[in-house]
């Protein structure tokens, strides 16, 4: 007798992944675009906690989807974002993805500034154009963000802003959701580089959308 548990066709995993989150969650007061970002987000970590504090600006989907479909580029904050990302749906879209944190020169010039290479590598994204950013890990690099557009030095399209941690990580995402930058935002100490990758992966799904 086969065990009904063992499933091996990817698509129906998913299906059934996403049923089974749809029906723990509930009712729920995201949009009918919010709730599947938030969705694959849970489904990546298996965690609910992200069903209350996932966070939405209200031009945030409308920026980063015109972004994304204009073939935005798009900077990331660490390698593991950028290994998590469908690359063939990044394609389709024209966008570029780049992470600069392991740049030589970006870990020169940290090491002889005492900074972080976070903080600089954001700096050298916003200097080659990027308007769509995915901050997963590092408060450094989101604080530096939100420094330079306050500066009008950038002016994002949509920040993803969900670095996990205890030392500035709720902090930083606070200061996010306070600028009135087009975000998205999971609050408190829970992110990381996975989330980030879920939610620019959905956000390319919604995209492909007429």
């Amino acid at each position: 007798m086969s065990d009904p548990h063992f499933i091996v066709d990817p698509a129906a995993i998913e299906a059934q992944s996403f049923a089974i989150i749809d029906a723990e969650v509930g009712p729920h007061a995201y949009t009918a675009r919010q709730w599947p970002i938030v969705r694959r987000v849970i489904h990546t970590s298996a965690d609910f906690d992200f069903a209350r504090t996932t966070w939405f600006s209200p031009e945030a989907l409308d920026l980063g989807l015109a972004a994304l479909r204009g073939g935005a580029r798009i900077l990331c904050d660490t390698h593991m974002v950028m290994a998590g990302v469908n690359k063939s749906r990044l394609a389709a879209f024209n966008c570029r993805l780049a992470c600069h944190v392991a740049d030589a020169d970006i870990a020169a010039d940290a090491k002889a500034q005492g900074v972080t290479r976070s903080l600089l590598a954001v700096r050298k994204g916003v200097a080659q154009g990027a308007s769509i950013f995915v901050i997963g890990n590092a408060p450094t690099a989101l604080f530096e963000l939100l420094r330079l557009a306050a500066a009008g030095q950038v002016a994002p399209a949509l920040v993803v802003g969900v670095p996990v941690g205890f030392v500035g990580a709720e902090e930083s995402k606070e200061a996010l959701v306070a600028s009135g930058l087009p975000a998205i935002v999971c609050r408190g100490r829970k992110g990381g580089s996975t989330i980030g990758a879920a939610i620019l992966n959905a956000l390319m799904i919604l995209a492909e959308e007429v």
